[in-house]
């Protein structure tokens, strides 16, 4: 059965899943990079840069369990890239150069319309402006069975999982204490809303927990 799920979604202790002040120069915000430093180190995110000799261990592990039988994905504007507000032209194409990571639809959440991106490796980026249920929708057609992984940021997760929309969540907790930028669960009650830990696994550089509906 098909799943909307959040996988190998980094945060520090403290429940920040990105630092402040995000923009071309820090993509994470602030001090974001330490809270996906656990992932920067896997064989996984050195083979996506084109290189080798990353971690193979417990992370490398959840890192590519995340991508297992996902069939499209949800993301925020913010996710897709630094521009606010009106698109001025179609120059900006992500972070991730001509080849994106996800290999599949990717539906952008945004207010302002822009015409279909296609990019290397099977990614095609949708920009959405119906609101998230319509973008859920449209992800669970194009996934044609798979699972719908919402990929961020913590805006989007947060808004998914108020509506009670995700079935499980993958957290990769990160020893480090940021205090400031975007939290996860500020004001949100996850017994309230069904949810309980599902277990929890040590990795090398991360503990990754998994929450899922009751």
């Amino acid at each position: 059965m098909s799943k909307v799920k959040v996988a190998a979604y980094s945060i520090s202790l403290d429940g920040f899943s990105a630092g402040p002040r995000q923009d071309l120069q820090n993509p994470l915000g602030i001090r974001g990079p330490e809270i996906f430093s656990w992932f920067f180190q896997t064989d996984v995110f050195k083979k996506m840069q084109g290189g080798s000799g990353g971690g193979r261990g417990v992370d490398n592990d959840m890192a590519l369990r995340a991508f297992e039988n996902v069939g499209a994905w949800i993301l925020g504007r913010n996710m897709f890239g630094p521009v606010r507000g009106a698109w001025p032209d179609d120059s900006w194409k992500g972070w991730w150069g001509d080849t994106p990571p996800y290999h599949t639809p990717v539906f952008v959440l945004t207010h302002h319309a822009r015409a279909p991106l296609e990019m290397d490796g099977g990614t095609t980026f949708y920009f959405v402006t119906e609101g998230a249920e319509s973008a859920l929708q449209r992800a669970k057609e194009a996934a044609q069975g798979k699972d719908v992984r919402i990929g961020g940021g913590a805006a989007t997760i947060r808004q998914y999982l108020v509506a009670g929309q995700i079935d499980e969540m993958h957290l990769a907790m990160s020893p480090v204490l940021i205090g400031e930028g975007e939290n996860l669960f500020s004001g949100i009650n996850l017994h309230q809303l069904g949810m309980k830990v599902g277990r929890t696994i040590a990795g090398e550089n991360a503990t990754h927990v998994f929450i899922e509906k009751k």
